[in-house]
């Protein structure tokens, strides 16, 4: 049939020319950009998924930042605590040295308080000084906010991390069960009946003493306790008010670690039992650790300290001795910390808390041994004042309370963050490969398309001239 109105042939190789140019037009736009979905209508659902995979990505890739940001800010600070403590160091060796009061003279003791001195300023003055970005790490701005803390019940408190999450405050309820004991041995006589040699030992250190028959019990208690710090064993009246009751030796420390033993080591007689009436003869006796609940986990202390290590609370504190069953005690956590977004949600599953109390010389030791700003000249414990034994304890409680920190610190930078950003990464991979299979194109698969494009637009062209020249043999019926 022969028509030249329409030409059907023309509007065919036109049409599939149409395809071929779109798909070449797309194969060039891949190629170009290296995305297999530049629009919505390349794949809508594709498209969908990729973007959701891109703010993931995003999110991941601020979350690396945000732990390398905190493991900067962690190691700003521990940096600072090497530093005090090196000063704590050299603070012992001053006191240390100038305990040798024979052989050094009024003078050289002096020299050495100023050098306390000036190391107790600079302790302090790092504690003030050490910022990342404008951010006080030492001065007690990182630690946490408490209230209604009995100090009665709880003679130290540390929180190194709390959660509060989407509350105010976190309640802190700790309830009593055993109280923490001294070991304890009583000697039921008031007078040494046969000479005796005895040694004394806790987990401190040991001595012996010689007794002669008719040694009485007060020159027992005194004798015992002019080498209390050496042996860590006390002795007093088991009546206070009357030395014929006879000796009660405890340990100075609380808790199963700590014992005392009180043993003969000639055939002399020396009787001691672990109970002042109904008692067990016996040459040892133990001390008992604390027991407590704090927010409804039972929390075996040691001697005196109460640790707690959950999710959401992280906390050491030192009861009262007679803090134990029927004794109850609340205080509240009302902020402060320091928060770290570690995760790619903001969530408190992915974030970490830790807190930072001050190490100023007026924070560092304890209200029952006292602190080291008081080992400074005019204080209860300086040197000048010939106070070298309670300044010595109270530099090592410093040094001990600067160790923990930078141990913890230390900790929470290895365990925390640095397997955290090694996790992320991780993922971010995994993440960037799943977005990059949706998105991005595939050269070899686009080149081949590319080339079967080109055929087949150039076989088009030439076709629909082809198709566009067939009308005209009609004119050979005309003739």
């Amino acid at each position: 049939m022969a028509r030249i109105n329409t030409n059907i042939p023309s509007i065919t190789a036109q049409m599939h020319l149409a395809r071929s140019n779109s798909s070449l037009s797309n194969t060039l736009e891949r190629l170009s950009t290296g995305l297999r979905i530049n629009r919505g209508a390349d794949d809508p659902a594709g498209l969908i998924v990729s973007e959701s995979l891109r703010a993931e990505m995003a999110s991941i890739t601020k979350a690396i930042n945000n732990s390398q940001r905190a493991s900067n800010v962690i190691a700003t600070a521990e940096g600072a605590l090497s530093e005090v403590a090196n000063l704590l160091v050299n603070i012992k060796e001053l006191a240390v040295e100038a305990a040798n009061t024979g052989a050094l003279s009024a003078e050289e003791i002096r020299a050495n308080q100023l050098q306390v001195d000036s190391a107790i300023d600079s302790v302090t003055r790092i504690a003030n000084a050490t910022t990342f970005a404008g951010l006080h790490l030492l001065n007690g701005n990182l630690g946490y906010i408490t209230s209604a803390v009995a100090t009665s019940a709880i003679k130290a408190l540390d929180i190194y991390s709390a959660t509060l999450g989407s509350q105010d405050y976190l309640s802190v309820k700790v309830s009593g069960v055993l109280s923490a004991q001294r070991g304890g041995l009583y000697w039921n006589t008031s007078v040494v009946t046969n000479a005796v040699t005895l040694e004394i030992a806790s987990n401190r250190g040991v001595e012996v003493f010689n007794f002669v028959s008719g040694y009485r019990a007060s020159a027992i208690v005194s004798a015992i306790n002019a080498v209390t710090d050496a042996t860590g064993v006390c002795a007093t009246f088991i009546c206070a008010t009357s030395w014929t009751s006879g000796v009660l030796f405890r340990s100075v420390d609380y808790g199963s670690d700590a014992f005392v033993s009180v043993r003969t080591l000639n055939n002399g007689t020396f009787d001691v039992y672990d109970n002042y009436t109904g008692g067990s003869q016996t040459q040892r006796d133990e001390g008992r650790d604390v027991v407590a609940v704090i927010n409804g986990a039972t929390t075996v202390g040691t001697g005196r300290e109460l640790t707690l290590n959950t999710n959401a609370l992280d906390l050491r504190m030192t009861v009262d001795a007679q803090f134990g069953a029927g004794n109850q005690t609340t205080f509240v956590v009302t902020g402060g910390g320091a928060m770290f977004q570690l995760g790619p949600h903001i969530n408190t599953s992915e974030q970490v808390n830790i807190g930072i109390n001050s190490i100023a010389a007026s924070r560092l030791g304890t209200t029952e041994l006292g602190f080291l700003s008081e080992v400074s000249t005019g204080g209860q414990y300086s040197l000048v004042s010939g106070e070298t034994a309670g300044a010595t304890a109270i530099i090592e409680e410093a040094i001990k309370q600067i160790s923990v920190l930078r141990g913890r610190l230390g900790a929470f930078e290895k365990n925390t963050l640095d397997t955290n950003m090694n996790a992320l990464r991780i993922t971010l991979e995994n993440v960037t490969a799943s977005e990059s299979s949706i998105r991005d194109a595939d050269f070899a698969v686009e080149t081949a398309n590319l080339t079967r494009s080109q055929i087949l637009v150039n076989a088009g062209t030439s076709v629909l001239a082809i198709a566009n020249q067939t009308p005209q043999a009609v004119l050979a019926l005309l003739q």
